[in-house]
């Protein structure tokens, strides 16, 4: 069986990170084992230069893998590749995890919570599709679909909680 997956999408300056910050450790106080995908539009290394890791994967290795006693990473060069969301989560170990949260991805046909406030650059509607499963946001509106309070962590928690235990 393949983890769910739910994105948290939303204009940049949102406060997605922010938000997220807040429910994972409430999913996880609620026994929710949660994985994290997240999108960046920027150039990332998440290797430090001149070190081991970053020297090897510089030489031409494709796939690198950092461990520790604490956790480990895996690195893979694709710089020919697109992003494919359910690729990326195929690389989680599904048998320790619950849900999958994805932060950006807008564009990916996956459940999705949309994040709204009023004075961001953007218009809601524009992150509206089929697959949006609620608005959380600052304000009232007039969407016909759950409305969240983005300023209450615990609510969006609770909302999560409820659609994992009815998508199983």
């Amino acid at each position: 069986m393949s983890v769910p997956l739910l994105a948290i999408a939303a204009w940049s300056g949102t406060g997605k990170t922010t938000l997220l910050q807040q429910v994972i450790p409430l999913l996880k106080a609620r026994g929710i084992r949660t994985g994290l995908i997240k999108h960046t539009h920027h150039k990332m290394d998440i290797d430090t230069p001149g070190k081991d890791s970053y020297l090897l994967r510089k030489a031409g290795a494709d796939q690198v893998i950092v461990a520790s006693n604490q956790r480990w990473a895996l690195m893979c060069e694709t710089p020919d590749q697109p992003l494919n969301l359910a690729e990326l989560a195929a690389q989680m170990d599904s048998s320790a995890l619950d849900l999958v949260l994805v932060e950006g991805f807008k564009d990916e046909p996956v459940p999705k919570i949309v994040l709204w406030r009023r004075d961001i650059k953007g218009e809601v509607e524009d992150l509206m599709d089929e697959y949006v499963i609620a608005l959380a946001s600052d304000e009232k509106s007039s969407i016909n679909i759950p409305l969240l309070d983005i300023n209450q962590p615990v609510n969006v928690a609770d909302f999560i909680e409820n659609w994992l235990n009815t998508s199983r």
